[in-house]
């Protein structure tokens, strides 16, 4: 406060000066004359001084801050709360599932059915481990009707043996089968003759098999493979095949250039032909190289490619080049949802005698072995997903196969007395040039951990350039499959298999009656099939089947009707060792 007096005293003192000089001026007279300048006017500039922004006064020390000191005296307050301590939430754990590395299942049925199966896989250490397989499905036949044997067995026995280092992995397996069925398709013209003539209906196969496989890692070789089986039967007639196969991938300008070659050899004798006694042989050779290259841009992968083979028959001594197209396409329209896909692709078959028989066990030993030209495959179509536990796939096709080998029933040949087999009771081999075009779709729908389902459609139409229909080639082909593991013990499956209208041949010539060649129509059917089981404990369980549950005797290959409704009952266990 004393400050701000000296302040305002200070002013009025100024202020009172500044009013003095003034009226003094106005009062002064200055008188006129002549002014003598003695000298010129030097100015001078006297020293400045920097008035202080902040000027220190004598009051500084007066107002100064004073320290301020806190004391806190704390003394302890009662409380009865007492917080309780935080448990983590705990979460039901499923009970891990046992696996185990073997199991033995046995099972028997109505047809005096038998199914066993043995699967052995025993680690010898880290990096080696053995495994055998063993299984026999054989029944003692009696389908309604039929006047001949129709029984049936089927076993095989197979060994392996597997290394694996962190470089490379390669495993040896060898194997046995044996089976056994019947030409018990005699046609009803046919009967009285053939029982006459007490053939023997029995055809018996065995085959013998060996091969193994390497892959590498890191390396231009990615992988290489050989395989070798000796098929054969009690009529005589033997084959062998030999087939090599390497995956390497072959550096051009910084790029890779992934090429499979194949190396398959063919060769067999027949003991006689159906219409001669002379022995029938084949042979052929096959080397092979498809390199393809794969180019990739955000949602497009496509790999270009070209697939080249060069044939010699060595029946013959014809030699063949052929080149096919190798190119497949995918492009994610709308991510998982809609991917486009399609291709064009070709090949050369190898058609062997232990193909044609594991597809049609009911051929005769007489037959035309040659290899099919499939000139190309195009194919377009879409797949994706709908939901995060259902995806779908529709496609279409149109397929262009040279030489393509097609099942015909056996003219009717007996005169004197034919072959156990030349009754119309047995299938041969044509070829023909046959176009295809088909469409396809199918869905799977998992549900859950525990419930699968499945629905497949196919829609075929063939053209022919001589044969009068593509002889045993369905027109509808669908399927329909679904597991359920119900609870912790029970589960149950089904499926359904759908064949549409196949077109045969029937042609008689015993020497006594010569028919027109006629066109038969075999009727499509359902193929029903369920299961049902209990898992006693881990090791242990038991189930139940029924196979053509409709009880439709139909016809798969002309004159062959198959067994009725079957049941099966049987128990699995599983071990380790």
């Amino acid at each position: 406060m004393r400050k701000h007096i000296k302040h305002i005293l200070l002013i009025v003192i100024v202020l009172q000066v500044s009013l003095s000089f003034s009226q003094r001026k106005k009062n002064d007279t200055i008188n006129t004359g002549v002014i003598d300048v003695v000298k010129p006017y030097t100015p001078s500039i006297s020293d400045a001084f920097k008035v202080k922004e902040v000027p220190s006064t004598e009051e500084d020390q007066a107002i100064k801050k004073k320290e301020i000191k806190y004391n806190i005296f704390s003394f302890p307050v009662a409380s009865t709360f007492t917080p309780a301590k935080g448990k983590a939430a705990t979460v039901e754990k499923a009970k891990p599932v046992k696996l185990f590395d073997n199991y033995a299942t046995l099972g028997v049925g109505s047809y005096t059915t038998i199914l066993g199966e043995v699967y052995l896989n025993h680690a010898i250490s880290r990096t080696e481990s053995v495994g055998g397989y063993f299984s026999h499905h054989s029944s003692a036949g009696g389908i309604e009707g039929v006047q001949f044997d129709d029984n049936f067995s089927n076993t095989k026995l197979n060994a392996n043996y597997a290394s694996q280092f962190r470089d490379l992995a390669w495993n040896v397996q060898a194997g046995f089968q044996h089976q056994l069925y019947n030409w018990y398709g005699v046609p009803q013209s046919q009967i009285a003759r053939a029982q006459a003539d007490g053939i023997d209906t029995d055809h018996a196969f065995f085959n013998v098999h060996f091969g193994g496989d390497i892959s590498f890692e890191d390396t231009y070789i990615n992988s290489g493979s050989f395989f070798f089986r000796r098929f054969s039967d009690n009529q005589g007639s033997g084959e062998n095949r030999f087939v090599a196969k390497a995956k390497i991938d072959i550096p051009v300008n910084r790029e890779e250039i992934s090429t499979n070659f194949k190396i398959d050899y063919l060769g067999g004798t027949f003991d006689r032909g159906y219409f001669t006694n002379a022995e029938l042989s084949y042979g052929n050779f096959i080397i092979g190289a498809s390199p393809s290259y794969q180019l990739k841009q955000d949602d497009l992968t496509v790999n270009l490619g070209v697939s080249i083979n060069f044939l010699n028959d060595r029946e013959s001594g014809d030699n063949t080049l052929y080149v096919y197209p190798n190119v497949t396409a995918t492009y994610r329209l709308v991510n998982d949802v809609l991917i486009a896909f399609g291709g064009i692709q070709g090949g050369l078959v190898q058609n062997t005698y232990h193909a044609f028989a594991s597809e049609n066990p009911f051929v005769s030993p007489t037959l035309l072995i040659a290899p099919t030209d499939t000139q190309y495959n195009a194919h377009i179509g879409l797949k994706g997903k709908l939901s995060s536990n259902m995806s779908y796939s529709v496609n279409g096709l149109y397929k262009a196969d040279r030489n393509r080998a097609l099942f015909r029933n056996n003219d009717i040949i007996v005169f004197p007395q034919g072959e156990a087999y030349s009754y119309g009771n047995s299938y041969g081999i044509v070829y023909d040039d046959v176009d295809t075009f088909g469409i396809a779709g199918e869905l799977n729908v998992d549900v859950n951990r525990n419930f699968t389902l499945g629905v497949k459609a196919e829609y075929f139409s063939y053209n022919t350039d001589n044969e009068a229909e593509a002889w045993n080639l369905p027109d509808i082909q669908g399927s329909l499959f679904l597991d359920y593991q119900i609870d912790e013990h029970w589960f149950a499956g089904a499926n359904l298999i759908y064949t549409g209208e196949r077109k045969d041949r029937f042609f008689l010539n015993d020497g006594f009656t010569i028919t027109s060649p006629i066109t038969v129509t075999l009727d499509s059917f359902f193929d029903a099939n369920a299961h049902v089981g209990y898992h006693i404990n881990d090791q242990i369980s038991v189930y139940a089947k029924a196979n053509n549950i409709a009880n439709n005797e139909y016809q798969r290959w002309q004159n062959f009707p198959v067994q009725g409704i079957q049941f099966l009952a049987g128990a699995t266990f599983k071990f380790d060792f």
